[in-house]
């Protein structure tokens, strides 16, 4: 596994020699046929590259994803392996280069799947991929790498293995249906001639590639659905895997950056002789909204930069405070959403939550060296040709005069996408002053924490209104913090439905969040939901389930939560079942919160069940960790996270008092997918959006104490 380096891509061309090259995302270049690229083309620039064969039978799958822990780029390597017939022994892969032609080509896949005509469908990839080559988009967010690109990596392989079989029919002197591929080899069984991928990669570079190649048959999947390892972790395991933090240069200075507190502020004065006059430290570089120390190793740099005493403004900010921001919201949402007059009861209740910080484990770090009109930067990014973008526009460069080479990302979340980039444009500003020595910026932790772009904050009013059998009549919310289609969406059968967004403006910058605006909808709508089951005086789970014969999949996979969990059988006192259910990113995941609250009110989450139809599934191991690894995150943000604002900065400073799940305290998560045969879902972020309400209804399950704010730790759940 390996990153494309410029060096690498340019010198491309010897490692196809006598090889077979097939540009994929080339059904970029024209709307409806692939392109077979000739072996200087790479120097050229004219086509993508997803995949190499080579002499030696081994097969090189060019993937235009990060990795930032979520195995995607493994994932798309089996879909096109898998329709190409290759051994997976023998199947290597690298990241795409950041360069404008691996553009994502598939985006609108991930919201069509495959239900388009071809001819139109091809259009419309072209499409797709002009618009991201005109934006410097290379985006891996919102779970769309597997579900979008992953449909024309299958393309990508099915087109190779119909290119091979005709080259082997040729070389065989038969017709190319008599032939079979089978683990990087074709058979012609009749004659018992046979060659490997690597004998006829020449011949069949000289075939044009099928415009639609036939997919294989799922039921006859030999690399899909199961489990191979992750082509990442070796090489995390061993150390020999760098990430942005870790990446060094011969000669390379380090820099420490301390930035105005409160968010839009400016730097108004700073005495940079402390700091100068401290071992190692080369300059004091003053920038609009920070300052920082560049030295020879970032432990001289940070702690020569502790020695400074900036002054910056507050941008008029200074009053600012999580109780100002969340009264604005109140404000804003003003009265409950008015309820049918011939409802036998009306429920009516407000929830809210907090800011929250990404929290990688991998704090921001970028390394840039610019000399003369050019510039090289190497971070970890979720999207390389925007960041790119971002450098060049700090330079006063055109994206041209930047090669940026991405890195492995230690966590990403949605931290590292686009409008998030400002340790790219900070870092190119020092180093711009420091020309043309390259320059290491790392972020503290303290930094990342209090400089991040954050979950909104958000709050909710919901009312409800029931008939006097318990039946829903009516639902309605105005919520403050954002909401769309996707989040706000109820499968259950309330005749009437009113969402009302509300603005309140901030200062405080906000970003994607796994999941994004899921993971407060779903606490808010489930949390309600569950309300008004008990208002009702039902069962929350046959209520939800009695209204969702509109919505099949949603029934089905709320069922199978509920038998993974033995819904319905016994407790001991203090413990409780809450049950949610959410669609995002094309998934749809019901999950089962088992927790014990003891007298105190001290809350143990034991055991958390989740149903995913995610319409089917590539890496069967892959798929599970997403769903546990959606699970502990979301419970962090329901449990114990929350970023508080004080006098218009952010309050806290790390992990002591923004507080993260920790391995004593995880549930044993149990997982189980649901193949419907719908168009894949995504997997990185649906796990998220059930887990909080889930938690929230089971401890009201075992106390009676509904927690309608998060996070949880903030409520006395004590009772007598």
């Amino acid at each position: 596994m390996g990153k494309w380096t410029r060096r690498a891509f340019i010198g491309a061309g010897s490692l196809v020699g006598g090889g077979f090259v097939l540009g994929v995302a080339g059904v970029a270049f024209s709307p409806g046929r692939h392109s077979v690229v000739s072996a200087d083309a790479i120097d050229k620039g004219e086509l993508t590259t997803w995949i190499t064969v080579t002499p030696d039978n081994f097969v090189t799958i060019l993937i235009p994803h990060c990795e930032m822990g979520q195995g995607s780029q493994t994932g798309l390597a089996m879909m096109a392996a898998e329709e190409m017939e290759a051994d997976w022994e023998l199947v290597r892969i690298q990241e795409a280069p950041a360069l404008d032609a691996y553009a994502n080509a598939y985006m609108l896949r991930a919201f069509t799947g495959e239900s388009m005509p071809a001819p139109l469908g091809r259009a419309i990839d072209y499409g797709a991929y002009r618009l991201a080559r005109w934006f410097g988009t290379q985006a891996t967010g919102g779970s769309m790498a597997v579900r979008g690109t992953g449909y024309g990596m299958r393309i990508a392989g099915a087109a190779a293995r119909e290119m091979l079989l005709m080259a082997a029919a040729e070389r065989f002197g038969v017709r190319p249906d008599e032939c079979t591929a089978a683990r990087s080899h074709v058979t012609h069984e009749a004659s018992r001639q046979s060659a490997t991928f690597g004998d006829l990669a020449k011949a069949a570079a000289a075939i044009p590639a099928p415009s639609n190649p036939p997919f294989k048959d799922p039921d006859t999947y030999t690399i899909r659905r199961t489990s191979p390892p992750r082509f990442d972790i070796p090489p995390k395991v061993n150390g020999s895997l760098g990430y942005g933090i870790d990446f060094t240069l011969p000669g390379m200075l380090y820099a420490a950056v301390d930035i105005a507190p409160v968010q839009g502020g400016r730097l108004v004065s700073v005495d940079p002789a402390p700091a100068k006059a401290m071992p190692g430290v080369h300059e004091v570089v003053e920038l609009e909204e920070a300052v920082a120390v560049v030295a020879d190793s970032y432990w001289r740099a940070r702690k020569a930069l502790a020695a400074l005493s900036p002054v910056y403004d507050d941008a008029g900010h200074g009053d600012v405070s999580s109780e100002t921001i969340f009264a604005a919201f109140d404000e804003a949402l003003g009265a409950a959403p008015e309820m049918p007059a011939e409802a036998a009861k009306v429920v009516a209740a407000d929830y809210r939550v907090p800011f929250l910080a990404h929290a990688t484990m991998e704090p921001m770090a970028c390394t840039v060296r610019v000399d003369g009109d050019r510039a090289d930067v190497w971070a970890g990014t979720q999207d390389p040709l925007n960041a790119r973008s971002t450098a060049a526009s700090a330079l006063g460069f055109d994206t041209d005069q930047v090669h940026l080479t991405n890195l492995m990302l230690g966590g990403g979340y949605g931290r590292r996408l686009p409008f998030s980039f400002d340790y790219v444009d900070i870092a190119s500003r020092i180093a711009k002053a420091m020309s043309p020595t390259p320059v290491k910026m790392v972020w503290s932790r303290e930094t990342d924490m209090q400089h991040g772009y954050y979950r909104p904050a958000a709050m909710c009013r919901y009312a409800g209104a029931l008939d006097a059998e318990g039946r829903p009549l009516a639902v309605g919310a105005h919520y403050a913090g954002g909401g769309d289609g996707e989040s706000l969406f109820l499968p259950y059968a309330i005749p009437d439905q009113r969402f009302d967004g509300r603005s309140a403006s901030h200062h405080v910058r906000e970003g994607a969040w796994r999941s994004v605006l899921n993971s407060q909808h779903g606490f808010f709508k489930e949390s309600f939901i569950d309300e008004l089951a008990h208002a009702a005086g039902r069962d929350p789970y046959e209520f939800r389930r009695d209204l969702m014969d509109e919505h099949p999949r949603f029934r089905a996979a709320l069922v199978r939560a509920a038998e993974m969990a033995d819904w319905g059988s016994p407790l001991p006192e203090g413990e409780g079942r809450g049950i949610a259910i959410a669609e995002s990113f094309g998934s749809i995941v019901a999950q089962v919160a088992h927790v014990a609250v003891s007298p105190e009110g001290k809350v143990r989450v034991r055991n958390v069940y989740a149903a995913v139809d995610c319409g089917d599934v590539v890496n069967v191991d892959s798929a599970v960790a997403q769903i546990e690894g959606g699970v502990v995150f979301g419970l962090s943000a329901a449990m114990v996270a929350e970023i508080t604002i004080d006098q218009g900065r952010v309050a806290q400073s790390n992990f002591h008092d923004h507080e993260m799940i920790r391995i004593a305290d995880a549930p044993h998560v149990e997982v189980d997918f649901i193949h419907s045969g719908e168009r894949l879902g995504g997997l990185g972020e649906p796990g998220v959006p059930p887990v909080a309400p889930a938690v929230t209804n089971a401890i009201y399950a075992a106390t009676g104490i509904r927690v309608r704010n998060l996070p949880i730790k903030n409520h006395d759940l004590s009772r007598a």
